[in-house]
């Protein structure tokens, strides 16, 4: 009965428990498009869509402040959780390696995993453990009830407004300062 239950519970999420006397290891979800990589619109020189995705420009300080976070903080517990189909995911992929991304930030190559739809992160966070995470989308953040610290990234596009933003997200609008509150927890 006990190995029936173990094997049971072993197939499901695992959530973090945050009962007294435990300590959750905090884990990062970053997602790409306007949070590692700038989105500037169609541009075919500057959009990650267009036809040259590998010379589409970081966000500003991403790469500093990942790099920081994965080693100390999140002690190599920090995954990218996007959405994108085969093309996209393909590009990204490229994008990451081309830029040496991995390297630089300390992120480990297979901690990245692609859905096909945003509301797919969320069991991937669930299963994930993540505790924070950063998107520039609050559709997407909404689902993500399971991550107790949601920021809502406004530092990777052309479009700095803000739009509603409920009590559990975070507004950031560059990665100093996402790193600071990030380290600060």
């Amino acid at each position: 009965m006990a190995r029936q239950r173990a094997g049971q519970q072993a197939g499901r999420a695992r959530v973090p428990y945050r009962g007294p006397g435990r300590t959750v290891r905090p884990a990062l979800g970053v997602d790409v498009g306007g949070v590692i990589v700038r989105l500037a619109g169609r541009d075919e020189d500057t959009s990650f869509f267009g036809s040259r995705p590998l010379e589409t420009p970081a966000v500003d300080g991403v790469v500093e402040a990942l790099a920081g976070l994965t080693g100390p903080i999140f002690e190599g517990r920090v995954h990218i959780v996007s959405k994108a189909g085969p093309k996209v995911a393909a590009n990204t992929r490229d994008w990451l390696h081309h830029h040496d991304f991995f390297a630089r930030t300390g992120i480990s190559a297979g901690h990245v995993h692609f859905v096909r739809e945003r509301r797919d992160k969320a069991p991937v966070c669930e299963r994930l453990g993540i505790t924070h995470f950063v998107d520039d989308h609050l559709d997407v953040l909404a689902h993500l009830e399971s991550v107790g610290h949601r920021h809502l990234f406004l530092g990777g596009t052309d479009e700095p407004a803000a739009p509603d933003v409920p009590p559990w997200a975070t507004v950031t609008r560059d990665w100093a300062e996402l790193a600071r509150l990030l380290a600060a927890r």
